[in-house]
């Protein structure tokens, strides 16, 4: 019989992952990670001691063993740091992309190897092909949960044996079996957001660890119009927080860009063309094949987790980055995030946004 050990998060996916697997005639351990400690965060922050009541409860209902592990130090070395180091850059990382990429398919899966395990699973919303050389990484069966994006990271050697049971699933049946097997979580609402952060407003936590550096909101003709407490509290395309006042059109205010020599934010009013950009570089590689389909190719990408998908040119450079030009001009696309690349249901691969080519510039 094959060892599986599931990572169990306390929620309905990875339950119902466990469940299957448990179902299918797999030796099933359930593992809870704890990836952030609570004495670096404020009480009540992350909701761990809860999530592992339902892990247990969970486990004990459909009846496999139990463990947690701490990963809270691999977590603040291999992410947490380099969050930081990226917010102080001005750039706007994303947590969750590296979080699977270093531990849930990385220290996770090293932690299963010394419990003999065959695989490890998730409950992630993506499928995987282990039909070739290579694993392919497909988009789920429910378009709407599909969390491909956040796994273009995980190098595809690291994917070899990983199962993602939920993955053919649709959410509404998901529930319903949850239900039917009276699942502990069943009912459980989805998680949102970074668990350090919690219920915390994202702005008042980067204070907690990066110091405010206060500066000028300025227009694109250089006029002083606000001040900033710092620009990594702030993001391209943000219109909320800004703290400016009417006047001008009535319009709302954008950030549009940021001046980091003069550590100014650039902002202005009204849905502006100067959000929009038609091109990227990118780096930081990773392509599932192992290689890219060819030094230009052209295919579909997205630059956000929730963006449809959007059509590219793609030329891979000299220095194993890549110039990725848009067929339309994309609004507020951020360096920091990814750029995923698909070919219909496949994730080619993906990497960081390095910087983009704007529509119209920012100051004269």
């Amino acid at each position: 019989m094959k060892r599986v050990v599931v990572g169990m998060s306390g929620g309905v996916d990875s339950s119902v992952a466990a469940l299957i697997l448990t179902q299918q005639g797999y030796d099933v351990i359930g593992v809870f990670m704890k990836n952030w400690d609570e004495a670096d965060a404020d009480s009540g922050a992350c909701t761990a001691v809860e999530d592992y009541d339902d892990v247990r409860r969970v486990c004990d209902q459909i009846g496999i063993p139990y463990y947690t592990v701490n990963f809270a130090k691999q977590y603040w070395d291999r992410v947490f740091a380099v969050f930081l180091r990226e917010y102080r850059a001005g750039r706007t990382p994303n947590p969750d992309i590296l979080c699977n990429k270093e531990i849930k398919f990385a220290a996770f899966l090293d932690f299963a190897r010394k419990l003999e395990a065959d695989h490890i699973a998730t409950g992630h919303y993506a499928r995987l092909d282990h039909s070739g050389s290579m694993p392919r990484l497909l988009r789920a069966c429910d378009a709407s949960k599909d969390q491909s994006y956040f796994l273009a990271a995980v190098p595809a050697a690291q994917f070899e044996r990983v199962l993602f049971p939920v993955g053919e699933l649709q959410k509404s049946d998901l529930r319903e079996m949850a239900k039917a097997h009276g699942l502990a979580t069943a009912q459980k609402k989805d998680s949102t957001g970074i668990c350090f952060i919690g219920e915390r407003k994202f702005k008042q936590f980067l204070m907690d660890f990066l110091p405010a550096q206060p500066g000028d909101m300025v227009t694109p003709d250089g006029n002083v119009v606000g001040h900033h407490d710092g620009l990594m509290y702030h993001t391209l395309g943000q219109r909320k927080g800004l703290g400016i006042g009417g006047g001008g059109t009535g319009e709302p205010w954008f950030v549009i860009g940021k001046d980091l020599e003069q550590n100014r934010l650039i902002v202005e009013q009204g849905e502006s063309d100067r959000l929009y950009s038609t091109s990227l570089m990118a780096h930081n590689l990773n392509w599932f094949a192992g290689q890219p389909p060819a030094d230009r190719f052209t295919c579909t990408a997205k630059f956000r987790y929730r963006q449809s998908d959007q059509g590219v040119d793609v030329e891979i450079l000299s220095n194993g980055g890549c110039h990725v030009r848009f067929h339309q001009a994309q609004r507020a696309v951020t360096p920091g995030q990814w750029a995923v690349f698909y070919d219909g249901d496949t994730c080619l691969g993906g990497g960081v946004i390095e910087s983009t080519e704007a529509l119209c510039p920012l100051l004269p």
